[in-house]
């Protein structure tokens, strides 16, 4: 009996101490989540109003940090993630204000006729157009769902910079407010191709013209008149088609459509994401090169929550994955913005013919100015000088074909002519 009575004891201080460790350990984990809170709060500026939210918020952001440190825990993955701004929002908190994708009304919108780069045949192995001086910095949506807004802003930065050899950070804020007609809901969310659609037919403000205010405005009519770009068009890339997406991003920055669903993909951080998203699409980003990372194809895509988001705000997709919509849905609804609109100049001159060519009496032509160089002029009577639509391509006439006599130029202004 004494030797059961000591067996007993000696197993109940064990239960004991085990019990005494657990708790031990676990308000120690505690105070290390707390901690870790309250320095999380501190670098990104975070207040709740009541001690009753940030115990709950507390709760949320103990599930993430314990889920990121696990999944980092294990060695050989492709990817990492880390604790950013969104850890302490639930999943569909970060989706309801950091994202902002719509589908188009018209479905005949993700079909393609035609496709500039189809006929690439050779593409280089890797490329970033960062590198290329076609890449504005990191921007913030915050918590404005005007994805749609940064992605195609991107990337008409990207083709006006590659054309003109002039980098400027346009205006989200104008599609923001301006871009209302076509669908686009402004920080409820919007449609990439209607956003082209309206560069297209109205031009872009700079950011310093009509500056990003991460809330919807009512439209300014003159910051929205006055134009620093536009573009003559966009093409839909054949969707669910990586080689197509990788002939169009071989020669421009593309706006694309994925989706973010999931914890890895909110916090990621670097390497190459291979992990879960899903096809439901419901962010608008913007590929920006491709290359390959330790043996693994990837895409490399600039997003719109800013620089401490990924690596830098940009991160690696997988490319090259066996079903045809691509990692995250990349390749199902991407699109490319062709050549800027040119500006096109009306002088009075006097014109006569290069020898070998005939061409009508001298008169007022109207040269037509690509970013990079006049491409010709178009042959106006004096009398028909402000009847712009005579500018066909009927009436161009190539430089080639003439000598400048004499010229005083009169003004200038944009005209919406497609020359791609």
């Amino acid at each position: 009996m004494a030797m059961q009575r000591e067996n007993f004891l000696t197993h109940s201080l064990l239960i004991l101490a085990m019990l005494v460790c657990q708790v031990t350990s676990q308000t120690l984990h505690d105070a290390y989540i707390s901690r870790k809170h309250d320095q999380w709060m501190v670098q990104h500026g975070r207040v709740y109003d009541t001690n009753a939210e940030k115990e709950t918020r507390l709760k949320i952001f103990k599930k993430n940090v314990e889920y990121i440190e696990s999944f980092n825990s294990f060695p050989y993955r492709s990817y990492k993630l880390a604790i950013n701004k969104f850890a302490d929002r639930t999943e569909n908190e970060f989706k309801l204000y950091n994202t902002g994708h719509k589908d188009p009304i018209d479905s005949s919108v993700t079909l393609s006729t035609s496709f500039k780069y189809e006929s690439v045949s050779e593409v280089p192995d890797s490329i970033d157009w960062r590198k290329k001086g076609a890449v504005t910095q990191v921007k913030n949506q915050g918590g404005c769902g005007s994805c749609w807004a940064f992605s195609t802003i991107a990337a008409v930065e990207g083709i006006i910079q590659l054309t003109t050899g002039k980098l400027m950070s346009l205006s989200e804020q104008q599609l923001i407010d301006c871009d209302r007609n076509d669908g686009n809901g402004g920080c409820s969310g919007g449609n990439k191709e209607n956003a082209f659609e309206y560069i297209e037919k109205n031009g872009i403000n700079t950011e310093d013209g009509y500056p990003y205010q991460e809330v919807d405005e009512a439209c300014n009519a003159y910051n929205e008149s006055v134009h620093a770009a536009r573009i003559s068009g966009y093409e839909v890339v054949p969707p669910n088609n990586e080689t197509a997406l990788l002939n169009a991003v071989s020669q421009q920055p593309v706006s694309v459509s994925i989706d973010v669903n999931g914890d890895d993909f909110r916090y990621y951080s670097s390497g190459v994401f291979t992990g879960y998203c899903g096809t439901n699409l419901t962010h608008d980003v913007t590929v920006v090169g491709y290359g390959t990372h330790d043996g693994v194809k990837y895409w490399l895509v600039k997003n719109s929550w800013g620089s401490g988001w990924g690596f830098n705000g940009y991160m690696m997709i997988q490319r090259d994955v066996r079903p045809s919509e691509g990692l995250c849905g990349i390749a199902m609804q991407a699109s490319k913005q062709l050549q800027p609109s040119l500006r096109v100049s009306l002088r009075r001159e006097t014109m006569k013919a290069k020898e070998g060519f005939s061409v009508p009496a001298p008169s007022t032509y109207i040269a037509v100015e690509a970013p990079k160089g006049e491409f010709g002029v178009f042959l106006i009577p004096r009398d028909k000088e402000s009847d712009f639509g005579l500018l066909s391509s009927q009436n161009l006439l190539r430089m080639k074909e003439l000598e400048r006599v004499s010229q005083a130029s009169l003004f200038e202004w944009q005209c919406k002519l497609r020359w791609c």
